[in-house]
């Protein structure tokens, strides 16, 4: 690996953790702050409004500087957003940090996409995307169980504590290791963000927001369908976080093979439909524990397999755009996130069991299929380019 790539890893690692590790935090962070499991649940879906609103507006604000120093500036600002939340005394605080510290997600990967695939070998471009994205695959193999354990051992604020550290060796990986890549010369934002304008861009911005959405839908309810449909204790489950966060590692490399041996388009709509395919089976087969595991892991696999795809799709598409359509596509991935959770709570609510969520998946990712072949229809020849 290329020491310049090993920094948007570590970048992607400190991410990942503050990302996926509030789930496992909050009964802690909500006895700390005297406040209610809902409430700290708020705090979740603080840091995706960030997520949402930093991805597109400072990359438009810095995109015209050269791209170590806007790297470099969005992990100070993460580095320091993670040390106020480590040192939150009251939920209010902690509500605006977790906001502040997802300002800088989106537009972190959607730059780093670009610098990714700026320095990468000839036809290889996905795979180095990917590198970075295995930073937040890492991340829930490894930093996510060990935050989980320290938060509930010790205190949660020393897991924000890791995350400050790990935010520090990224920013002196970036410094060192870093290439300086030119700016964008003669910068025209109305022209970048004409791009909207266009029916791709919006076709792409659905095919992530539905069909990853069908991750959403089967992961946020992972547990309890662990737990109630296929009987696994609820101290196996962590474990079993851990096999779906293996997949997830090994599904984000095929993920930037594939794109970089067909197309990312290809890549995109056929691992939309292994994933609605894989969700189908995990409905009929959750009952037995041995064939759970597998479809933990092939699950957690095909879904993170997208990553680099649809992250090159969108590159690849927005010509002259790259930097700020890259970070919308990562805000759309964290509207997934959001839409995918609360849409698989909606058959729960009625009183379906813990195997209905998956149908929604199934039916979400077909749909982020049928919006890529869409897109592909429109311009076969610029969208099946490798």
């Amino acid at each position: 690996m290329k020491k310049s790539l090993l920094t948007l890893t570590l970048g992607g690692l400190g991410i990942g953790i503050t990302e996926f590790v509030m789930m496992g935090l909050l009964p802690d962070i909500a006895k700390d702050l005297n406040i209610s499991i809902p409430q700290a649940g708020h705090l979740i879906s603080s840091y995706a409004l960030g997520v949402v609103v930093g991805a597109p507006v400072l990359v438009a604000i810095a995109g015209s500087y050269p791209p170590k120093k806007i790297l470099l500036a969005l992990m100070v600002m993460f580095t320091a957003f993670n040390a106020l939340s480590a040192f939150s005394p009251d939920y209010i605080t902690m509500l605006a940090a977790r906001f502040l510290a997802g300002l800088p997600h989106g537009a972190f990967f959607g730059v780093g996409s670009v610098v990714a695939s700026r320095i990468a070998g000839k036809g290889k471009e996905a795979q180095a995307v990917s590198l970075m994205f295995a930073g937040l695959t890492i991340a829930n193999v490894i930093g996510v169980p060990l935050g989980t354990y320290i938060g509930h051992h010790y205190s949660w604020r020393y897991t924000f504590v890791i995350i400050v550290i790990v935010g520090l060796i990224t920013l002196l990986s970036l410094k060192l290791w870093m290439p300086n890549l030119s700016a964008t010369k003669d910068r025209d934002l109305k022209k970048e963000l004409a791009f909207f304008k266009l029916p791709e861009a919006w076709l792409i911005i659905l095919m992530i927001a539905i069909g990853t959405g069908g991750l959403f839908s089967w992961y946020s309810y992972i547990a309890p369908l662990l737990t109630d449909v296929s009987g696994f204790s609820p101290d196996s489950i962590t474990y079993i976080l851990v096999l779906a966060g293996l997949g997830m590692l090994v599904g984000n490399f095929i993920g930037g093979k594939l794109a970089d041996r067909f197309s990312p388009a290809k890549a995109s709509v056929s691992l939309l439909i292994a994933m609605a395919i894989a969700l189908f089976i995990v409905h009929y087969i959750s009952g037995n524990q041995v064939l759970s595991l597998v479809m933990t892991f092939v699950t957690g696999a095909v879904a993170f397999a997208l990553a680099a795809p649809i992250q090159m799709l969108m590159i690849n598409t927005a010509k002259g755009s790259e930097m700020i359509a890259a970070s919308v596509s990562q805000a759309s991935f964290n509207i997934g996130n959001a839409l995918g959770a609360f849409l698989g709570g909606l058959p729960l609510a009625a009183g379906y069991d813990y195997t209905s969520p998956v149908w929604v998946g199934t039916v979400m990712a077909l749909t982020g299929a049928l919006f890529a072949w869409m897109l592909i229809s429109r311009n076969k020849k610029m969208i099946l380019a490798k």
